[in-house]
């Protein structure tokens, strides 16, 4: 029986859909439909904004510590229901499970984390240059924040931009993917049941022209402080855009054409099994995905011959078994993975499966798991002999589809690992320190692996893109408490008279012509 969903604002859902209604079939059994959505207009999302504006001023006055307990109580609630949310999502996404699993437990790993910060929102107390005087600084919440989301990871990436900003005593109105409200709404209903006020945490499902002229009226009106961003380049692009006519720095999280070296000194099947994650986890539907394996060309034919081999006999299929990659999220997704092949070139080779484009029982796959045509599944796609030339290497591919390009020496790999001007993930296989050190110094990423894949991320460590890939600004960990405060200054002077600094500074008089006479 399909879930019926709509916003939730100040607690309640909201009436009618302005933005009309929308069915969103399993992308594993497209005869299956998971949920229906009404969906929003601008006007209603201008609605939550305000809703919002009204709660925050007394949400801030709640002592920190207090409103951690709220983070507390929510990753217990997730961590409680964490089996239900883990099986809406891989329904409704095609997700695999135990990736789907992995994601939840991400929310509670961000909840374990943000909850004692609570009681470390540290400022400094900082000596004056001048005499009975003190200097301080605090930590101020930002005001009302608008986070917009991407669906491939529905829980974990909101997650983090939520549980930090309401812990600092921001108010949030948050925009999930349309294409994944039966697991938005699902996490949001473990939101409102987790002790924060009326208003504090509201949920907008709209499509992206409705949030857009949403957001725009209300930063307007001035009900939104900071906006939050998990997309693509160019809707980030169009949303910095708009968020600077404000005066406003959002924080951009991007696409990523994410390179994985491999050294000729490298452990090759460690090698092949981080590429194979890296690219075909989630079915390459991640901003951290890999793009491009950049190979010596000493090993490269040994390389290719493994990580084809391995991708060959991946499985592939059933999301609910245990499969390297289910369907495509949603024929969105599949109809523009389809639409990359005509980047193809003559000079390149493809490996990976049996055919390319749709998993069909007339273009089949061997060992697929479960029935190929009721679902959008597609052929994981090696491409060797990419260039710096090709589209394949430039843009950003969302789907199960990796470059293969040689190296001769450093020189050459680096160039190709920033070429393409994104900067959000990387990763080297070495054995060699010297190469973990020059790669870690030069390439343009904002995270590194060493001997990993180009994926994963762990919830107290800073998660953020360069370049194409974002703004600079960083999730996760301590970092992100930046995005959501704002430091503010204070001076206390009780000498009892007026204190100028730079000007009544004590002078210490030195005898700089002093010298010391030889023995």
């Amino acid at each position: 029986m399909p879930r019926t969903v709509s916003s939730l604002i100040a607690g309640r859902a909201h009436e009618g859909a302005p933005g009309g209604t929308q069915d969103i079939p399993n992308p594993a059994r497209l005869d299956e439909i998971v949920a229906t959505v009404g969906l929003a207009d601008a006007t209603t999302f201008v609605e939550a904004c305000a809703a919002a504006r009204s709660a925050q001023r007394d949400w801030a006055r709640v002592p920190a510590p207090v409103r951690g307990r709220a983070i507390q109580q929510l990753g217990r609630l997730v961590e409680d229901n964490a089996e239900t949310l883990a099986r809406i999502m891989t329904h409704e996404i095609g997700k695999p499970i135990a990736e789907a699993r992995g994601s939840v437990q991400e929310v509670v790993d961000t909840c374990n984390f943000f909850v004692s910060e609570g009681r470390r929102l540290y400022g400094m107390t900082v000596p004056s240059e001048l005499p009975d005087k003190q200097l301080f600084t605090f930590r101020n919440p930002v005001g009302v924040a608008a986070i917009v989301t991407a669906g491939n990871f529905p829980v974990a990436v909101p997650s983090w931009y939520l549980v930090p900003a309401l812990l600092c005593g921001n108010a949030a109105v948050w925009k999930p993917a349309e294409y994944a409200p039966a697991t938005s709404e699902a996490l949001a209903r473990l939101f409102l049941h987790a002790g924060f006020p009326e208003g504090v945490f509201n949920m907008v499902l709209a499509d992206g022209a409705a949030t857009f002229e949403g957001l725009s009226q209300a930063l307007d009106a001035g009900l939104v402080d900071k906006v939050g961003f998990t997309g693509s380049s160019d809707v980030g692009r169009r949303l910095g855009e708009l968020c600077g006519r404000h005066l406003q720095t959002p924080c951009l999280e991007l696409g990523g054409k994410n390179p994985l070296v491999v050294m000729p000194d490298a452990d090759l099947d460690l090698a092949v099994e981080g590429a194979l994650f890296s690219g075909f986890g989630t079915a390459g539907q991640r901003c951290t995905s890999l793009g491009t394996v950049i190979v010596h060309e000493r090993v490269h034919d040994a390389f290719l011959a493994r990580y084809a081999e391995a991708v060959e006999t991946a499985a592939i299929g059933d999301p609910f078994e245990d499969v390297l990659y289910g369907p495509m999220i949603s024929s969105r997704f599949c109809d523009r993975f389809l639409g990359w092949f005509d980047w193809v070139q003559p000079h390149h080779t493809l490996h990976g499966s049996s055919a390319t484009g749709r998993i069909t029982r007339a273009d089949p796959r061997a060992g697929f798991v479960g029935d190929p045509d009721a679902g959008l599944y597609v052929h994981p796609t090696i491409v060797d002999g990419v260039t710096m030339d090709d589209d394949l290497y430039k843009q950003e591919t969302f789907g199960p589809i990796v470059g293969v390009a040689s190296f001769g020496d450093f020189d050459e790999a680096m160039a190709l690992a920033n070429g393409h001007g994104y900067g959000l993930s990387a990763s080297i296989y070495t054995t060699d320190p010297l190469n973990v050190f020059r790669f870690r110094e030069r390439i343009s990423a904002g995270m590194v692996s060493v001997n990993n894949s180009t994926t994963g991320a762990e919830a107290h460590l800073p998660f953020g893109g360069n370049g194409r890939s974002g703004n600079g600004a960083r999730q996760s960990g301590v970092w992100v408490l930046d995005q959501f405060t704002r430091w503010q200054a204070m001076n206390w002077d009780y000498s009892g008279r007026l204190q100028k600094a730079q000007m009544d500074v004590a002078d210490l008089s030195a005898d700089p012509s002093f010298r010391l006479t030889e023995p």
